[in-house]
């Protein structure tokens, strides 16, 4: 009797391990297939936002950059494509971020450029908000006006409109910020009011997401800078953390039809591994400046010694 007992727990116990292999064999398979779906799906949709600015490298480079082993640049460019903005005579980039990435010591430095900022633009080789760069020469003319005044390379650009901003956040479930204040401001339709916020700690969606990246009407382009960066840290933090991992076919859908940069598929992997590989320092930057009037405009006048100290930190931490 005690034999048959022990026959019989011996089989049960084969069964468990049995069915469990099995159970494993079909996770591991799931997710193998699932990464491959992936990696096809991303080749197929990033390939088609591949657009050239036009350079085999940075004039400030003596070489071609490798973003899987050298130090790099990325300039974001916000680009308000809405019709509103089309019917006042042509896009503008609305946000503009230079983000420099040290491989060894794991970090990022982002810049917030304010859109008011008074600067030459080669491009037409006058002084005006930097903002009026994209208008007089797109993404190239963007480029070459922040190497320019920074006074180093930019080495790739990923530029982005409102949508694609909006579906990211909601493709990630939405992403955790700090309100400063209470805020009423327009939606991407540019429908006055549209989005109401309270102050506090908070869940945002992809529209109120935007919204606080948006509004100055209480602060000023310094402070929106920065609300801009902290929208971005939760961003990566958000896309890199376990939860997201079978979100990416919709973070991906996301920026398809939206995105246009200049990296290959092959470095914008050197770029996702980068923030796999464990903690990104993040550290933020800012250019001090005062209120300039000229006539009835306005710009921001950037103050050179900060915006001297800024270079210098840059190009440390690029290791040029």
């Amino acid at each position: 009797m005690n034999t048959s007992r022990s026959d019989r727990k011996r089989k049960r116990t084969k069964k468990r391990r049995k069915t469990l292999y099995i159970f494993l064999l079909l996770l591991f398979l799931c997710v193998v297939g699932y990464a491959g779906y992936l990696y096809f799906f991303a080749d197929h949709i990033l390939s088609k936002s591949y657009e050239s600015d036009g350079r085999e490298k940075s004039d400030y480079r003596e070489k071609v950059v490798d973003p899987s082993k050298d130090n790099v640049s990325v300039l974001i460019i916000g680009v308000d494509e809405s019709k509103t903005r089309e019917n006042l005579g042509g896009f503008r980039s609305d946000t503009l971020i230079l983000a420099t990435l040290n491989k060894k010591e794991h970090s990022v430095k982002m810049l917030s450029i304010p859109r008011d900022s008074y600067v030459h633009i080669p491009e037409v080789d006058y002084k005006t908000r930097i903002n009026h760069a994209y208008a007089r020469g797109g993404v190239p003319s963007t480029i070459k006006t922040v190497e320019n005044l920074l006074d180093i390379p930019v080495d790739y650009y990923v530029k982005v409109n409102f949508e694609a901003f909006i579906d990211v956040v909601d493709a990630l479930g939405g992403i955790t910020v700090d309100v400063p204040y209470e805020i009423y401001e327009q939606n991407s339709k540019d429908i006055d009011q549209a989005i109401h916020l309270k102050p506090g700690k908070q869940q945002l969606n992809g529209e109120e997401a935007l919204a606080l990246a948006r509004t100055r009407k209480q602060d000023n382009d310094i402070e929106r800078g920065k609300r801009q960066q902290d929208i971005i840290k939760a961003i990566v933090k958000k896309s890199v953390s376990l939860g997201s991992v079978f979100k990416y076919d919709d973070l991906l859908g996301a920026v398809g039809g939206n995105m246009k940069t200049n990296m290959t598929f092959g470095e914008m992997k050197s770029f996702i591994s980068y923030g796999l590989e464990g903690d990104i320092q993040f550290d933020t930057l800012t250019l001090a400046g005062s209120d300039y009037w000229k006539g009835k405009a306005y710009y921001y006048q950037l103050d050179e010694k900060s915006l001297e100290d800024t270079k210098k930190i840059l190009k440390d931490h690029l290791k040029l």
